[in-house]
């Protein structure tokens, strides 16, 4: 949990206020890829139709032992949108209920979401999740707090992956000074954790663009950003696909710098891509990463959530992404926040 002293107040994320700014998020909708992933396609792989229509009440009322549950991701270009499909095939395989995977924006949207009681279950950060249910961090949360956001299991580190192309003539984060940087959907995880890192290393004199992943490779490809930031368990799909066509290039967040990110923000962790992770990119680059959690609040019943969580964590074996992750045994490693009591039984079981 991070301390007192390191609970500092980032920043220039969004200028949304207020309760009501908060929900307001929740209907930003499918705008794509705010931090695991990046495109704004409907449909996704790994299983599902990636419905996007948001759930009546008749629908999704959080109660009882079946029904249709509404279960919130991010965009089709990372990990959240594919492994949410996954994980609703096996949901309604071994339980009564179904699972309406929708392509959102992500961390700071899915939050809107479970607050308005939009969405039942959502992928979101953990250190989102620390923001947002103690009204702190980022402005849309500032004295806002989700007082009934709760929490369900960690799944696996999210890799903060700078990229650029070579040619460009950036190798270090000093070499961000006075580009032009793509930092995530507005509002996102993504663009949270890079103005985190930017503002930790010095960084100040730069011109942001704001769009998710699969639009910032494409960005990037066309020459029209110098870098971009990708928030996502490696490897992402976004950053394969420009592997696969360009010559990419990651810059390191290691040495004091790495520290500095740490010392201004205790959730971080140290990480690694490693090498041949993504086309000719051969040697292993240092960063940080988050954790990616699923979440709920306090409206959806205990017995729907430990029946979702028992489906999935009983189930493990049919995951086909992040596998070397996602256990029963770590599955409360970074939880940042209160668990629901319905996780908590399974997991106290």
């Amino acid at each position: 949990m991070p301390s007192e002293e390191t609970r500092r107040t980032f920043m220039r994320t969004t200028g949304i206020a207020g309760v009501g700014g908060i929900t307001a998020l929740a209907g930003c909708g499918g705008n794509g890829g705010g931090n695991e992933s990046g495109d704004t396609e409907a449909d996704g792989d790994g299983g599902g139709n990636g419905d996007t229509e948001t759930p009546t009440e008749d629908d999704s009322d959080g109660g009882g032992t079946s029904g249709r549950l509404s279960w919130h991701a991010g965009g089709t270009g990372g990990t959240y949108y594919p492994l949410s499909n996954e994980i609703k095939t096996i949901v309604e395989a071994n339980t009564d209920f179904s699972l309406n995977v929708q392509s959102t924006g992500a961390s700071v949207e899915n939050v809107g979401s479970l607050a308005s009681g939009s969405a039942d279950f959502a992928l979101i950060q953990n250190d989102i999740a620390y923001f947002a249910k103690n009204g702190t961090g980022i402005d849309v949360f500032q004295d806002n707090a989700i007082e009934d956001l709760r929490g369900v299991a960690t799944l696996y580190p999210e890799t903060i992956t700078i990229v650029t192309l070579q040619g460009n003539g950036i190798e270090t984060l000093s070499d961000l000074s006075g580009a032009t940087i793509n930092t995530g959907d507005l509002g996102s995880g993504t663009q949270v954790n890079a103005n985190q890192i930017l503002e930790s290393v010095g960084i100040t004199d730069y011109t942001e663009q704001n769009a998710g992943f699969a639009q910032a490779s494409e960005q990037l490809a066309n020459g029209d950003i110098d870098a971009a930031f990708v928030v996502g368990g490696w490897p992402v799909g976004a950053i394969e696909d420009l592997a696969n066509t360009n010559d990419v290039q990651f810059v390191p967040i290691d040495g004091e710098n790495r520290q500095a990110v740490k010392d201004d923000a205790s959730w971080f962790a140290d990480d690694t891509i490693p090498g041949g992770t993504y086309s000719g990119v051969d040697e292993d680059v240092q960063t940080v990463a988050v954790q990616a959690m699923i979440a709920t609040h306090t409206g959806v019943e205990a017995g729907t959530v430990e029946a979702v969580t028992a489906a999935i964590f009983d189930n493990l074996d049919e995951l086909s992404i992040k596998t070397d992750f996602i256990t029963v045994d770590s599955a409360q490693d970074g939880m940042s926040i209160e668990l629901h009591e319905g996780a908590a039984a399974y997991f106290d079981a």
